[in-house]
């Protein structure tokens, strides 16, 4: 069972874009809010005068909309903004923004899958990166 909303700061991950932060944030009924340091750490936007800002892409901050509050950005809104799902779990205080539908289906255009790595059965490990040019057969099993 989630624990329930408060607006006391609590230690949450957030994953994006093969980053991890890690920090505080407030977590209320509208969801996640970060500081405008912790949003540039984990996320690498900014809190500008015209909005919520990366490089020259700036999402515009409304008087009473629900992406600003009191000087934090709440980043399911900025997810909603972006077109990017956001998977949260509150109970283990991690929250992934996933890639929006434009990004994946640039993705599988290009039949080119993301590189990862994983370790064998002696624990060495392998980058799917390095067999670049070959043909790679992947086999995922799921126990569910």
């Amino acid at each position: 069972m989630p624990s329930a909303p408060t607006s006391a700061a609590q230690r949450f991950t957030l994953l994006d874009e093969g980053r991890e932060w890690s920090g505080d944030v407030l977590w209320d009924g509208d969801g996640l809010w970060l500081a405008p340091a912790a949003l540039q750490a984990a996320l690498g936007w900014e809190l500008k005068p015209q909005g919520v800002c990366r490089g020259e892409t700036c999402i515009p901050a409304l008087a009473g909309g629900k992406l600003v509050r009191d000087g934090r950005v709440c980043v399911n809104a900025l997810a909603a903004a972006l077109g990017r799902p956001l998977a949260m779990d509150s109970e283990a205080r991690t929250a992934y923004l996933g890639a929006s539908s434009g990004e994946r289906r640039q993705r599988l255009a290009s039949l080119e899958a993301p590189d990862f790595a994983l370790p064998d059965l002696a624990g060495r490990m392998h980058r799917l990166g390095d067999q670049r040019g070959r043909k790679v057969l992947l086999a995922a099993y799921a126990s569910w």
